[in-house]
């Protein structure tokens, strides 16, 4: 799928190579691999079969977001697509402190739900968030996921658990 959808201040487009050196950077810093759930540090190689390869799968879309001058913002995807269920899980990151908190999460999000519940007529998207990421859940309630089950102590990183919190969105809760 080589699609780009220009929202009013970002663009979402087709994940290339020549991202990987921008992720690989970030996916190797301790605040963002404990947001992810990275266990171990990522080369420039892995990131970029995670682009090439994995994120080609039948069961997902990939992008990378993009300001309107086409620097690199972060990543957003659907995953785990089931359409005989009509459900999928959402992913996104905006690695870089500078670009957080600009609305640029929220525009990629909700271009994001749209895809989900209008293109691929899902009535369902899923998100999982670390509990200690405090900051990601109040984002994702503020954009109208419910919190539906904690997984306690799920998540470990850093020699500490942390419980890991199951939202998700329905169909006719998007606008």
């Amino acid at each position: 799928m080589n699609q780009e959808i220009k929202g009013s201040r970002i663009i979402l487009r087709e994940q290339r190579e020549d991202d990987v050196p921008f992720f690989a950077y970030w996916f190797n810093q301790p605040k963002v691999m404990f947001q992810c759930g990275f266990e171990k540090p990522t080369t420039e190689e892995e990131v970029k079969t995670c682009i090439t390869v994995n994120h080609k799968s039948k069961d997902s879309v990939w992008f990378t977001i993009t300001d309107l001058d086409g620097n690199i913002i972060g990543e957003t995807g659907l995953l785990r697509m089931f359409p005989a269920w009509h459900q999928t899980d959402l992913t996104i990151i905006i690695p870089d402190p500078e670009m957080q908190h600009k609305g640029y999460g929220t525009e990629a999000i909700r271009i994001m739900l749209d895809l989900a519940f209008h293109t691929y007529k899902m009535h369902r998207v899923s998100i999982g968030v670390v509990g200690l990421n405090t900051d990601a859940l109040e984002f994702y309630k503020k954009i109208g996921f419910k919190q539906e089950g904690i997984l306690e102590e799920a998540y470990y990183y850093n020699n500490e658990y942390s419980d890991f919190i199951m939202m998700r969105i329905l169909s006719q809760e998007w606008q």
